[in-house]
């Protein structure tokens, strides 16, 4: 199941301001893809209180969270709040116990285990405890800091790899490990530190994870966390998982770049505008016979439309394709073999020239030219 934080760990992304309009248009956005939870902030935002009770008043399935440092104070003042759960954060590793919080361990598990006592005592119903840097973590140390959770009565033990230290093969055995202790929920926050935030996250949910944290485009610190979309699509399009709507996530991505002032690549994958585009010949040629050959599912999924264009890299086949295609000729041979090489070298001359495959319109204009050079009777005007 996903968790999306964007409007949580998506807006500490350096240089993000969510305004209240756009935190509300995120979070429409995101009850349309059919997210299992969104965290809507955490404690000590300013305008937290307001924000929880629009979203309260929406008719949504999704569950609603917050976040809350690991502090009788913002326990209690997250309690006030109408929300489903409360994700409780507590580093888990000697660096950040020490340095950060000056403390040591034993004080440390007193603290977890009185504030989830209170959070309970304040009617907090559901409760999930962060366990920061865990990757970094003495793994027998943070195994019982979850233990203590789990008995104290927290719902969720979430486990962060706050510096993107893990890979795929690590997130397995701790998975494993964390799995067959605890009987509670288990969620994983994977950052992108390595660029392995979304295999990391697919990893634990196959490996026994119940919930993923997500982010639209994985912005989030640094370089931000597993992708909303690309879990979402995955999901959805791999594993049949009709919940998720990867349909709509395009306009979502788009909408949280502008936001966010961050930029989408062309190549970026399910939402990227050429990710479904070609220009190889042999690719082309492919695809006008089978999409299934080169495309991992149809691009209609995600709604992107496949494109398919012509140039350099293009051959006779290629430029063929696209002339019928465009309906400059049918392909019923009565094309010369002559032609069709010199329209093809003047379709890579020009792309070279232009250092971009060609539209529709500069193929045909193209084609007319080579065509009135050949006098060629398949052309009718020149």
């Amino acid at each position: 199941m996903l968790l999306d934080t964007t409007l949580r760990e998506g807006a500490q992304l350096f240089g993000a301001y969510f305004d209240s309009n756009t935190r509300k248009k995120i979070f429409s956005g995101l009850l349309q893809v059919g997210v299992d939870e969104i965290e809507l902030g955490w404690v000590g935002q300013s305008d937290l209180a307001d924000f929880v009770a629009y979203a309260r008043k929406k008719k949504v399935t999704a569950k609603l969270s917050v976040w809350s440092p690991c502090r009788e104070t913002d326990i209690r003042t997250a309690a006030q709040l109408s929300v489903d759960r409360v994700n409780i954060g507590v580093p888990s590793s000697d660096l950040h116990i020490e340095k950060r919080l000056s403390t040591q361990r034993e004080a440390l598990l007193q603290s977890l285990a009185e504030n989830i006592e209170i959070a309970k005592e304040c009617g907090i119903s559901y409760i999930s405890v962060g366990l920061e840097d865990v990757s970094r973590a003495d793994e027998l140390f943070a195994l019982r800091m979850a233990l203590v959770a789990e008995k104290h009565g927290a719902s969720r033990v979430r486990l962060a790899d706050s510096l993107g230290q893990l890979t795929p093969l690590a997130m397995v055995r701790l998975i494993s490990r964390f799995r067959d202790a605890l009987s509670v929920d288990i969620a994983v926050h994977c950052h992108d530190d390595f660029g392995m935030a979304t295999a990391n996250s697919i990893t634990a949910l196959q490996s026994g994870a119940d919930y993923a944290d997500v982010s639209i485009l994985g912005v989030g610190e640094r370089s931000g966390i597993a992708a909303t979309e690309e879990l979402a699509a995955y999901l959805a399009v791999k594993q049949n998982a009709t919940e998720y709507a990867p349909r709509v996530l395009k306009g979502l991505c788009e909408f949280v770049a502008s936001v966010a002032h961050v930029t989408i690549p062309r190549t970026k994958s399910i939402v990227g505008k050429d990710v479904f585009a070609c220009e190889s010949g042999l690719h082309v040629h492919a695809l006008s016979k089978s999409p299934d050959l080169f495309e991992p599912y149809d691009p209609k999924e995600v709604g992107i439309t496949r494109k398919m264009r012509v140039g350099s890299k293009s051959g006779k086949r290629a430029v063929l394709i696209a002339l019928n295609e465009y309906g400059l000729v049918t392909d019923d041979g009565s094309l010369a073999q002559r032609d069709i090489e010199d329209v093809t070298k003047a379709v890579s001359q020009l792309s070279r020239k232009l250092e971009r495959p060609l539209t529709e319109d500069e193929v045909g204009d193209v084609w007319k030219s080579v065509m009135c050079r050949a006098k060629s009777p398949v052309t009718a005007v020149c």
